[in-house]
């Protein structure tokens, strides 16, 4: 297995990436989706939240309201920091379970960080990092465009994350994403090339 790290800022398009790779044969851990999971009704780390900020942050079926708890959690730093402290712990866990599940595999297994810090690349034993990069004004169109953030939440969301020139110096590659969608797909079958190739050598 090769284990890579995708990372990048909000609106980036990291995920976009991801997909195309995942087409070409690769496997993807989306901390994202785990993110999402964790937070299903009946998970401590609800529950937490919960005791956290309250029962506002709930719909009426007992669910996460997402949106809300969004609104919450960036409205300040401290805020921001206990949403952290509750459920990264958690989401780390399970992609290091998944990690070790993945570990016997043939495969390229790309592990989607949004919030990447230099300790996932000890803690999931990455083999290398890929940082996706766009500008913060194509960011914020994208978020607003295709989203259906407001300019306020999407200027928070960005301000609220480090500055691009520290994620990117996380990667040993960078991607740029500022153009279409065309040249996204190039640098995803030259990506693959590498990938593929890091495999043979590696496995």
């Amino acid at each position: 297995m090769l284990a890579v790290g995708v990372v990048g800022g909000i609106g980036s398009g990291k995920s976009t990436l991801a997909d195309l790779l995942v087409a070409k044969g690769a496997v993807l851990i989306d901390s994202d989706q785990i993110a999402r999971e964790v937070v299903e009704p009946g998970q401590p780390a609800l529950a937490a939240l919960v005791d956290a900020f309250g029962e506002g942050i709930l719909h009426s079926d007992g669910s996460l309201n997402r949106k809300e708890m969004a609104k919450i959690a960036f409205s300040s730093d401290e805020s921001l920091t206990t949403l952290n402290s509750i459920t990264h712990p958690v989401i780390g866990e399970v992609m290091t379970r998944r990690r070790e599940e993945a570990a016997d595999s043939n495969k390229v297994c790309l592990y989607a960080i949004p919030l990447f810090t230099p300790e996932h690349r000890d803690a999931l034993s990455l083999d290398l990092v890929v940082v996706v990069d766009c500008d913060v004004e194509t960011a914020r169109e994208r978020l607003i465009a295709f989203r259906g953030f407001t300019e306020q939440e999407a200027d928070e969301r960005i301000a609220a994350q480090i500055g691009r020139d520290e994620r990117n110096g996380y990667g040993d590659v960078v991607i740029s994403n500022s153009g279409g969608p065309q040249e996204l797909q190039q640098a995803a079958d030259q990506l693959w090339g590498t990938l593929s190739a890091r495999l043979a050598d590696h496995g």
